[in-house]
């Protein structure tokens, strides 16, 4: 009871209330939870674990392999066209592992997703399902006959060598970012925010504004994705290190690409859990949240527990305590209206993932009643390097109703790196 009276007071003292705050500088408390000001009044919960590990005296233990041990050459070429069809030509090394090869609803591995070929600047397509090495594209060839040579609308080249490595809770130079998406908080991350703390990871996750105990600015202009974004980077960059891992839920996985892009020599590894397709974000205008205001308000309570109820695959024991406690969903009809609303961001195509050199695993939840997994699919095929990991038991809160299974699978993904050729390793060795 106490503790409860306690966070209440927190709550409303560090602006979970839709009243304005004022200027604050950062609060540090004991229990790992902070208060960051990103902009003048307007304040973000934070909790941020650092591990309690011995100063050393001498440089950190390096892994065996030198510093050429993960390293990937990303080579690719992006060519858009003015039909809309997009070419991609994957030239530098395949990356594939194991334990992380994409599963199908059965439980049975399958390759990694390709994309189909077609005809590249002008010439016709090969014959047969057989294709050249690296080639791919969105759309296959319309038809047989000769075609005259097309004129791109844009082309992107990437050539860049990434070094990815292996993080673990006793390296000093990773950082863990949790972001969650509309209607969360941090307190969905519970379960992974304890497992990687306990295995010694630094871990940071961030109350969205308007969301958990962060602040409620009354403007719908403070819930774009662009103001949105801003915080995230000012966060990021606050609590960044030499290789940080970004892991996203839902509408966290945008910002999760965001900082991606913004930061490809800070961002190591990205996870995007139930995060769909690659497509540039557009508020929908027939969608339910643009009711008038006096209308969503009634509403609210109502859409608040449907919305719960949806994200979850079963109504067991478990689900119900969930819903019940609420600790993890407390957003007003306002800020839910205003996030809605805000979901503009252009720039998010299928280009701007396409151009991300960064490993990403993608986790989906098989029941996910708002993200059917043929988005998630097609964001493994467009992304360079990435694997699709499907959950049958788990839905849209694929975290909370599985997190064993989710844990295992986040942590294997961050103590991953690519083999080194056995070419590669004999040269090191003369």
């Amino acid at each position: 009871m106490l503790n409860s009276i306690t966070d209440g007071l927190l709550c409303c003292l560090m602006g979970k209330t839709t009243n304005a705050v004022g200027p604050l500088d950062s609060v540090e408390s004991s229990n790992g939870y902070s208060f960051m000001e990103v902009k003048p009044g307007r304040i973000l919960r934070i909790r941020h674990s650092t591990p309690n590990r011995p100063t050393l005296e001498g440089p950190e233990e390096t892994q065996p392999g030198g510093p050429e041990r993960g390293t990937v050459h990303c080579k690719r070429k992006i060519t858009v066209y003015r039909n809309g069809q997009l070419v991609i030509e994957n030239l530098g090394d395949a990356v594939r592992s194991e334990i992380l090869h994409c599963q199908n609803s059965s439980g049975e591995p399958n390759s990694t997703v390709e994309l189909e070929l077609s005809d590249v600047a002008g010439q016709a397509p090969a014959q047969g399902p057989a294709s050249t090495p690296g080639c791919s594209t969105r759309e296959a060839a319309a038809g047989p006959g000769k075609r005259r040579k097309r004129k791109p609308k844009k082309v992107v080249n990437i050539d860049c060598k990434k070094q990815i490595t292996s993080c673990k809770g006793t390296h000093s130079d990773v950082v863990l970012f949790f972001i969650h998406g509309v209607g969360g908080s941090l307190d969905i991350w519970k379960e992974q925010l304890d497992f990687f703390t306990k295995l010694g990871y630094e871990v940071v996750a961030p109350d969205l504004a308007g969301h958990g105990c962060s602040s409620a600015p009354q403007i719908a202009a403070a819930y774009t994705f662009y103001a949105l974004a801003e915080d995230m980077r000012a966060v990021f960059k606050r609590y960044a290190k030499k290789r940080n891992i970004l892991i996203g839920h839902s509408y966290g996985v945008s910002f999760c690409t965001f900082l991606a892009h913004e930061y490809p020599d800070l961002v190591h590894k990205v996870i995007m859990i139930n995060g769909g397709g690659p497509t540039a974000l557009e508020p929908s205008l027939c969608s339910i949240f643009n009711m008038p205001t006096c209308v969503l308000h009634c509403l609210s309570p109502c859409l608040a527990w449907s919305f719960l109820k949806a994200g979850f695959a079963r109504q067991g024991a478990k689900e119900k305590q969930l819903l019940k406690e609420g600790n993890a969903f407390n957003v007003s009809s306002f800020v839910l209206r205003a996030m809605m609303s805000g979901q503009y961001w252009p720039e998010g195509d299928e280009v701007y993932h396409a151009e991300l050199a960064v490993p990403v695993l993608l986790v989906h939840g098989m029941h996910d009643k708002f993200v059917p997994v043929e988005e998630d699919q097609r964001m493994a095929e467009i992304l360079l390097i990435a694997f699709l990991k499907v959950i049958d038991e788990g839905s849209h809160m694929v975290m909370m109703e599985c997190p064993e299974t989710v844990n295992t699978l986040l942590h294997e993904f961050v103590l991953w790196e690519p083999e080194t050729p056995a070419g590669d390793v004999q040269e090191e060795k003369k």
